[in-house]
């Protein structure tokens, strides 16, 4: 049982890994903003209030 229970959680790994390639998502947001971040930037430091 224990090989059985093994086998599963590696195919459902391996299953949801290929479905993930398989659709080839390039219009991801993360490739559509500026790299870095306009909002990361140095023009402005942090205060730090006591």
């Amino acid at each position: 049982s224990i090989i059985l229970l093994i086998y599963t959680i590696w195919n459902s790994f391996f299953l949801k890994k290929m479905l993930i390639f398989k659709l080839n998502l390039n219009n991801s947001i993360e490739w559509i903003h500026n790299m870095p971040p306009l909002e990361h930037s140095y023009s402005e430091l942090p205060l730090i209030n006591f």
